[in-house]
Order: C-alpha cells, then sequence, then structure tokens
C-alpha cells in the first residue's frame, strides 16, 4: 500500500511539473505574439551569442563536432568563427520557430526563397510519392509552416517523436496539425506512413541523427556515424526518390528553402545500406553549404557503449559506391600492455580480434620499452609507444597527448591503479578494463569478472571477455592460430631450454635435472642440438647449466635481445621450459612446448593447444603461487622426474 501511495504521489508531481513547464512555454508564445518576427531573430542572436560563453558543455560539443567535421581543412580560430556563429543562428531560429505558429502561412511565404522546386515537381510527375530528407538545418520548424511550397496539393506527413511532457506534446501536435499534416507516432511502428505514400501522401523524415545500435554504420564528413536506415528502406521498397531538403538563413527571419535532386537518382538497385551510405554523402553536401546553420550541439559521432567495436552489430558497416576507406577518420584504440612477457603474449588473441572490429581502427599499444619488439612482431600494431618504469604518472599522460593527439577509448590488460591513471589524466573518453585495484572510479567501462561458480578461466580466455565486451568478435578460432615454426633443413633437431623464471626459485625445476634429461635424450638420439635461452641476470646460471651437459649444445643466457629471441625460437622445433614469459612467446610463435608446472596453474595460465605437454607433479598444496615455498622444499618441482621429462621431449619430437 505504502509503494502505491508512493508511486501515485510521484506521478502527481511529474504531471504538476509538466503542467508548469507547459504553462511558462505558453507565457513565451503570449511574449513572442506581440513582438515583431525581425526583433525575435535579433534578440535570439544576442542571446545565442551569449550562450556561447555560458553552455561550456555544449560549446566544447560543437567545437568537438566541427573538427571531426573540418578539422582537416580550416583552422581552429576557423572553427571556431563557425561555432560562435552557429550558437547565434540556432537560438535565433529557435525564437523564429517558436512564433511561425502563431503567423499565417502568407506571411511566413513572404519570408522565404525557395529553390529546386523542378525536382519535387519532376517527382510528381512521374507518378512517385513524396519522400523527402529532412535536416536539422538553420530553422526546420519552418516546413511544418509552409506546405503550399513544396507539397504542390499532395497531402503531407512527418514521422516524429512524442514529447515527454504529455500537454506540451498535445500543444506541439495541434499547431502542426492545423494545415492538414499528419503526425505518425515513430514507436507505433512504419505501416501507417507506408500506406500515406503508397496513397500518393508525402512525408518528410529527420535524417541526421545518431541511431544508436539500430541503424547502419556509415562515413559522414569521413567519420562513421550510426545513421537511420528508416528514409532509404521506404525508398527501396516503393522504388521512390529520396529528396534531401535544406533549409538555410537568409538574413534576419529570413530562409531559403532548397530542394535537392533525388539521392538514388541513376544508382540501380540499391540496397537500403547502399542507399543510407550514398544518403549520408548528400547530407555532408547539404550541410556545407552554410555550415553554421547545422546542429553542432548534437553527438552526431557518438561512441557507443559498450560495444564501441562494429564487428557484432546486425547492420554493421556499409561505405559508399567506390569510396576509397582509406578517407575514413580513424576511431584511435590505445591498449595497455600487460607489463610481462607471457601475459603480453596471451593477450595476442584478444588483440587480433579487437584488429578486426571495425574497418576505420588504428591500433596504438602503450607498453614497457622491454617488450616493444614484440608487439612489433605481432605485425597488426600501427603504433607503439614506449614508457619508461621511472616515468611519472602525468609524464606518460602528457606523452599520449602530444601534438594534440586524441584517443577515442582505450583498454587496459593491466589491473593497476598507476597505470589506469596515466589514461585518464590524458582526458581519454572510454577506459576499459577489469575492476582491479581501487580503479573502478576511473573506468568508464567496466568488464565484469566470472560468474562464480564457473571452470577456472584461462588468462587468454580472460584477454578474450575484454575484447568481447567491447564488441570485438572472438568467436573466430584464427584470432587464436598461430604460424607453424620452421623445421630443419640440415638435419638437426633444435631443441630450447629455459631453465629459469623471473617469478622465483618456486616456478624453477632444478638445474641438474635439466641436464640429466638433456644428456639422457641425447644418449639416444646424437642429432639433438639444445640451445639455452634466459635473460641477462641469469648468465651465471646458464654457464652453470652449460658445464652439466654432455649433449651438444648452445648457450645463448643473457645474449639475446626480445627480437633476438624471437627469430632463435623460430628455428626451434621444441622447447623445453619452466612456466615463464618465454614459454608463452615460444607458444604464441607456434612452437610446442614441454611445460614444467610447480607452484603455478596450467589450467589458468599453461600454453593452450595440442602441440603442448604440461608436466607437474601434483601436491596438497599445489598450486600456491608463491615466489618460494612456504615448506622450503618445492615438493611440485622436486616431485617431476628427468625421466619423465625425457620421455614427453621423445614423445613431441616423435623419436619414442
Amino acid at each position: 500500500m505504502a509503494r502505491k501511495q508512493s508511486s501515485a504521489f510521484s506521478t502527481s508531481v511529474r504531471r504538476a511539473g509538466h503542467f508548469l513547464s507547459y504553462l511558462c512555454f505558453r507565457a513565451v508564445e503570449l511574449v513572442l505574439a506581440l513582438l515583431p518576427l525581425t526583433l525575435i531573430a535579433y534578440l535570439g542572436r544576442a542571446i545565442g551569442s551569449v550562450a556561447y560563453y555560458l553552455a561550456g558543455p555544449y560549446r566544447r560539443l560543437a567545437l568537438e563536432n566541427l573538427r571531426i567535421a573540418f578539422g582537416r581543412e580550416s583552422t581552429e580560430d576557423e572553427r571556431r568563427g563557425v561555432a560562435r556563429e552557429h550558437f547565434a543562428s540556432l537560438a535565433s531560429n529557435i525564437f523564429c520557430g517558436l512564433k511561425l505558429p502563431l503567423m499565417s502561412e502568407r506571411e511566413i511565404i513572404d519570408r522565404v526563397v525557395t529553390e529546386g522546386t523542378q525536382n519535387v515537381a519532376n517527382v510528381i510527375a512521374q507518378g512517385h510519392p513524396l519522400l523527402f530528407a529532412v535536416h536539422h538545418l538553420s530553422c526546420w520548424e519552418l516546413l511544418t509552416q509552409v506546405p503550399s511550397l513544396f507539397l504542390f496539393g499532395q497531402r503531407g506527413a512527418s514521422i516524429y517523436q512524442p514529447l515527454a511532457n504529455p500537454y506540451l506534446d498535445a500543444h506541439v501536435r495541434r499547431r502542426r496539425e492545423k494545415l492538414g499534416y499528419k503526425l505518425f507516432d515513430r514507436s507505433k511502428g512504419f505501416n501507417g506512413p507506408m500506406a500515406h505514400l503508397r496513397t500518393g501522401g508525402a512525408l518528410g523524415i529527420l535524417v541526421d541523427q545518431h541511431a544508436g545500435d539500430k541503424g547502419v554504420w556509415c562515413p559522414f564528413f569521413d567519420r562513421l556515424a550510426s545513421t537511420t536506415t528508416l528514409p532509404a528502406l521506404m525508398a527501396v521498397r516503393l522504388k521512390a526518390p529520396l529528396l534531401p531538403i535544406g533549409v538555410y538563413d537568409a538574413g534576419p527571419g529570413r530562409w531559403r528553402l532548397v530542394f535537392y535532386p533525388p539521392v538514388n537518382a541513376g544508382v540501380a538497385e540499391p540496397t537500403p545500406e547502399q542507399l543510407t551510405a550514398a544518403l549520408n554523402i548528400a547530407i555532408e553536401h547539404v550541410v556545407r553549404v552554410a555550415p553554421a546553420n547545422w546542429f553542432w550541439v548534437h553527438n552526431r559521432w557518438k561512441t557507443p557503449k559498450p560495444d564501441f567495436l562494429l564487428a557484432n552489430y546486425r547492420r554493421g558497416v556499409t561505405l559508399p559506391i567506390g569510396y576509397d576507406v582509406q578517407r575514413l577518420q580513424k576511431f584511435e584504440l590505445l591498449l595497455r600492455s600487460p607489463n610481462w612477457l607471457g601475459d603480453a603474449c596471451m593477450a595476442f588473441p584478444a588483440v587480433r580480434a579487437l584488429r578486426n572490429g571495425r574497418p576505420d581502427l588504428r591500433l596504438s599499444v602503450l607498453t614497457p620499452g622491454k617488450l616493444a619488439d614484440l608487439w612489433k612482431s605481432l605485425g597488426i600494431i600501427d603504433d607503439i609507444i614506449c614508457k619508461d618504469g621511472k616515468e611519472g604518472v602525468r609524464a606518460v599522460s602528457r606523452r599520449l597527448t602530444e601534438g594534440g593527439h586524441r584517443f577515442d577509448a582505450a583498454i587496459l590488460f593491466t589491473n593497476s591503479l598507476r597505470s589506469t591513471l596515466e589514461l585518464w589524466l590524458a582526458g581519454i573518453p572510454r577506459l576499459v578494463g577489469f575492476r582491479g585495484s581501487l580503479r573502478s572510479r576511473l573506468l568508464h567501462q567496466i568488464t565484469p569478472e566470472a560468474r562464480p561458480g564457473q571452470p577456472p578461466e584461462h588468462q587468454v580466455l580472460k584477454y578474450m571477455r575484454l575484447a568481447n565486451q567491447c564488441g570485438a568478435k572472438t568467436d573466430d578460432l584464427t584470432h587464436f592460430a598461430v604460424g607453424q615454426p620452421p623445421r630443419s633443413h640440415d638435419g638437426v633437431l633444435r631443441v630450447g631450454i629455459v631453465a629459469g623464471a623471473e617469478y622465483g626459485p618456486a616456478k624453477r625445476w632444478p638445474m641438474e635435472r635439466f641436464a640429466a634429461m638433456a644428456n639422457m635424450v641425447s644418449a639416444h638420439h646424437s642429432h639433438v642440438e639444445w640451445v639455452l635461452y634466459g635473460a641477462p641476470g641469469e648468465k651465471e646460471q646458464g654457464a652453470q647449466l652449460s658445464a652439466m651437459l654432455t649433449a651438444k649444445h648452445l648457450n645463448l643466457v643473457g645474449q639475446t635481445s626480445l627480437t633476438d629471441l624471437i627469430e632463435c625460437l623460430r628455428e626451434c622445433n621444441l622447447l623445453v621450459t619452466n612456466d615463464t614469459g618465454t614459454m608463452h612467446l615460444a607458444s604464441a610463435l607456434g612452437v610446442p612446448t614441454v611445460s614444467l608446472f610447480g607452484s603455478t596453474e596450467p589450467i589458468l595460465t599453461g600454453p593452450r593447444g595440442p602441440s603442448h605437454t604440461i608436466v607437474r607433479h601434483h601436491v596438497p598444496c599445489s598450486p600456491c603461487f608463491k615466489r618460494e615455498c612456504p615448506l622450503g622444499h618445492y615438493n611440485c618441482l622436486t616431485g617431476i622426474l628427468p625421466t619423465q621429462v625425457a620421455e614427453a621431449v621423445a614423445r613431441q619430437l616423435m623419436l619414442s
């Protein structure tokens, strides 16, 4: 009962607010009825000029939109001039639009000059219905007040979005219907508008707003924008011409009404998507005639949330026929690389999925300098930005915005607060990542963790889920595909050994056991050559292992850069390794591995695929994920015998 009473009270308050707004609107109309239209136009311009400086968010939106549209061909000062004129024009036309319904059609027509009416007459003469593409230009309300200028006796109609205020909605409907217009509520479907057109009526549809998830993504000023397919669908089904119509300022309280040729003239049976793409090009031309008259305070190039990548959209992307994809302005996506080699390698499938997310994508990676060569080897990254571990957070963020560079979105493969701050301070408008440590308030889009009770999730799949939540298509198995390494042409089988592990001793199988395993294999197969790899800090360990080996081998521990390591691994037939970054690098390169696990869990971070063998010894306390064994005896590692590993190596090399 209490809930019903609360709901009823809220409804009453909302209705009272709507009615008060309606009364205020009527009061403004009453004042405007007493003033001449020209004076209203001048007052509107003055108010708009002041609003340019006071309405900061809208000013910034207009300037950003103008940068997208004209940034390649104009200076910032020129765009600011257009923005100031736009605010003055917009306010002037809003007030004039309120005045027009209070005037007679004859009074309004005296203030309008028309061009291109022959285009309308030709359509009528051919027996087609009139289907107009209407734009938010100048005083677009003018079109509801001068039907005799362009309908030529046809029954006019438009599709409209009802206002939330029922009193204002009813009032506006009365104003627009007084001259015979029929209004179709877009939420009630399109059978009514189609029937109206089939019976010889005329219909206007606004076509230049963001269409959300239901639109088709087409270039508009060479930037992909979600665009409604409704007018194109109607035009295709009815085989009707689609005529753009524009209203432009022609002085205070005066306008120029222009009817453009049909968009689909000369196009043989276009699809609705192709016609929509062609319409966007036509709209661009209409806007360029008088840029200050268009509605720049609308977010036309909105980045959808969460799927800012477009691979999963039903209508997807359509480019105009003959359009050069290189003209597209880039959607700038920044990836924050994991800090560890192995984690970065496990992110490769997700990055491949992201790469295919949209045709205008420019992919950059912010990475520790030590991993730069790794990302370069992937071959699909457009720009690699290296960060020094000694750089402060603000220094990194400043480098991301050097030269006025702007990223549209960023995905964090890291979980730290520091890495998030680096991107947040750079002003990137969409930051995506897992909740992480104390950073959820800085993220604009949080990817949820796996649901409780689900099977353990491999890190590769976790990264893929991050890509999927951004709209990437992640069910394509080619994202997981890796190239096959070259096989030996000299009869020598090269097997790499990685006996170290930066993480700690809980990941390191004893070196003497590596030596025993290698000597055991080579005792029976002399054409195997062992190659030792490791980090610069492991040179001493490499020398010790080399001294234990009687088998033919080459010690490269501490002697390879990351680029060298990649090339060397490509020459290997197999890698025998602890749970290390090199293990993941080999996996990413398509090199089979025999991988030894102690304190860590291969279900979560092991190499994936049938070409990899996991060797481990289960003990009650594993996996503990400790760097050092808290019990001091490393049973999970010492329980792995050289014979077990030698047999796994033989099987992998098909020597048994």
